[in-house]
């Protein structure tokens, strides 16, 4: 690691340090100014007011306890990273435990500070201190970074597609400067040829290089025990890309056992925590949904009732047996749905209906102009309604609120093995295709996005899914 991240990695520290003092400092001040309010700020008991001194040793002890959860906290990672929303979510996390810690210092200690409000006060403007001196570093470094000081010279071995995709990335990362490639031929590539692998010693020694990324896994071991010679003797930093990654890229770990590396590939984030989050979300969101939309459950009801005659809810097939959906790692389970068609015409749709199918190149079925949905049928699809009792799927577990679509068993069996990606994880109500353009999207388009939301499931990507799903569904969708 060069001096110049080191040297700025720990600045960061009497940075937050100093940062404290000053908010409390600042609050200190703040309080003895504000007016009192009724039932927010009483009016100050001078006898129980600290001296400044008093105050700041008080800060001085805060300034410690913040920098040891910080640093707890791998906030003093000294490898500067490119993402300051990142580092802004981070300060905000481990500034609220601070908070908690001293709170709860006081709660213990039956001792409680002159003035809560000066408390409120001090943890608002240390936080926004602490980003501002956090900010004014990266401004700092950036100036340096923009004048060629404190920049990684990289180097490539390799020239294929992921090469390409890396350097288009750093390219715009003002902490690297990317001295070129080292490949077999010089091909016509943005990135400076510098020669092949023979003469890396050659180019290492000239080019005085920081850091080297390896795209390039066809080498032999020889070859390789070399580089890695190499890049030890020159002290350079040595990164490689493994050839699985060149098709799956997301949710890596990396561990050693018996101090080997292992990289492990996950399918998707939702593991561990992330599925238990999942799950909690879900409960509290089919519950919420069930109390808010139940005037549209009854009102739908008696439409059903009224339009044609049949069950309200479309639970049995033409022969009597449930109607199932696969559902997570290829299980079936019930499935629940408004009556939206005229009963016992399910099997329709292989037979006498087959002809209108317009999705012929996919495992699905879709009738145009299916003569089998009833008027008040039309409705409740248009807005969505008809999948409303699927709530009842999404609190007992068989469905999450965001997802993947629920196929039928029959259009499972027609899926190639690419396609069975998507059970990964449980149906949802509603999906990245579901919001990008519905029927209309073909089958391969709608594995794709389904395989990204897995790949990239995060709380927010739910959240934002979900409330594009209300603009979709308020806006209506035809058949």
């Amino acid at each position: 690691m060069k001096k110049f991240e080191i040297f700025f990695g720990l600045l960061r520290i009497p940075f937050d340090f100093i940062m404290v003092i000053l908010g409390f400092l600042a609050a200190y001040q703040l309080r003895l100014v504000t007016e009192p309010i009724q039932g927010i700020a009483n009016p100050i008991d001078y006898t129980l007011l600290p001296t400044i001194n008093e105050y700041i040793e008080f800060s001085l002890g805060t300034a410690a306890a913040l920098v040891v959860i910080f640093a707890l906290g791998k906030m003093y990672n000294l490898k500067m990273t490119q993402n300051f929303t990142k580092e802004f979510k981070k300060i905000f996390i481990h500034c609220f435990i601070w908070a908690m810690a001293i709170i709860t210092y006081f709660f213990f200690i039956r001792a409680f500070p002159f003035s809560r409000l000066a408390i409120l006060y001090s943890f608002a403007l240390t936080g926004m201190f602490v980003v501002i001196g956090r900010g004014l570093i990266r401004v700092i470094q950036y100036g340096f970074l923009k004048m060629d000081i404190g920049r990684r010279r990289l180097v490539f071995i390799g020239n294929n597609n992921v090469t390409n995709e890396i350097y288009q990335e750093l390219a715009k990362d003002k902490r690297y400067k990317i001295v070129g490639l080292i490949a077999e031929k010089d091909t016509k590539s943005k990135i400076k040829h510098l020669g092949n692998i023979n003469q890396l010693k050659y180019i290492f020694k000239k080019n005085q290089i920081d850091e080297i990324i390896q795209t390039k896994s066809d080498i032999s071991d020889t070859q390789s025990e070399d580089i890695l010679q190499l890049c030890d003797f020159h002290h350079i930093n040595y990164r490689f890309i493994p050839d699985l990654l060149d098709v799956r890229r997301t949710n890596i770990e990396i561990e050693t056992i018996a101090s080997i590396p292992i990289i492990n590939i996950k399918p998707t984030p939702l593991d561990g925590w992330g599925k238990v989050v999942k799950r909690i979300i879900d409960i509290i969101g089919a519950l919420t949904a069930f109390v808010l939309f139940s005037p549209i459950f009854l009102i739908t009801a008696v439409a059903i009732k009224l339009d044609s005659r049949g069950p309200i809810l479309f639970t049995k097939l033409d022969d009597g047996k449930p109607v199932k959906r696969i559902g997570q790692q290829g299980k079936p389970f019930r499935f629940y749905k408004f009556r939206s068609m005229k009963p016992g015409t399910h099997n329709q749709r292989y037979s006498a209906l087959s002809q209108k199918n317009h999705r012929k190149d996919s495992p699905l079925v879709k009738i145009k102009d299916d003569p089998r949905i009833t008027r008040v049928g039309k409705f409740i699809r248009r807005y969505s309604i008809d999948e409303l009792p699927q709530l009842w799927n999404v609190l007992i577990g068989n469905m999450s609120l965001v997802g993947p679509r629920p196929h039928l068993p029959e259009e499972v069996k027609k899926y190639k093995k690419h396609h069975h990606f998507v059970l990964t994880i449980k149906p949802g109500l509603t999906g990245l295709p579901q919001v990008s353009g519905r029927s209309d999207l073909d089958f391969e388009q709608e594995v794709k996005l389904d395989r990204y939301y897995i790949e990239n499931w995060s709380i927010i990507l739910d959240i934002r899914l979900i409330l594009k799903t209300f603009k979709v569904i308020f806006r209506g969708y035809k058949e």
